[in-house]
């Protein structure tokens, strides 16, 4: 089983930044895949961006340039720095991990965290 803990999001302005931080702990395998999901209301929920436990980073086109996902290993952390925000990235956003083994992946969601764009 892996735990996630999630902070940050909140309410900002059009072109502002906000940075959310995702905790692993638990049984985390030397492979794995961690990031964001987001899902705005009466859409299904998309990738943001991940970055795997070798550091290749994934992207959704809307958000590149935009946005910056890194890791601590250390920690477990995965941070998601948004800057340049629109009205458009308004959404829960969730974390995501993925354990990768030989049986497969086995995937782990966090509660969520809304992010709310508006003046």
């Amino acid at each position: 089983q892996v735990q996630l803990v999630e902070s940050g999001g909140g309410l900002v302005q059009p072109g502002g930044s906000l940075r959310l931080s995702c905790a692993a702990s638990g049984t985390i395998f030397s492979t794995y895949v961690m990031g964001w999901y987001r899902q705005a209301p009466g859409n299904q929920r998309d990738l943001v961006a991940t970055v795997t436990s070798n550091g290749r980073t994934n992207y959704a086109d809307s958000v590149k340039g935009r946005f910056t996902i890194s890791r601590d290993n250390a920690k477990n952390t995965v941070y998601l720095q948004m800057n340049s925000l629109k009205p458009e990235d308004m959404a829960v956003y969730t974390c995501y991990f993925g354990n990768v083994g030989l049986g497969g992946r086995y995937d782990y969601w966090g509660q969520g965290t809304q992010v709310t764009v508006s003046s």
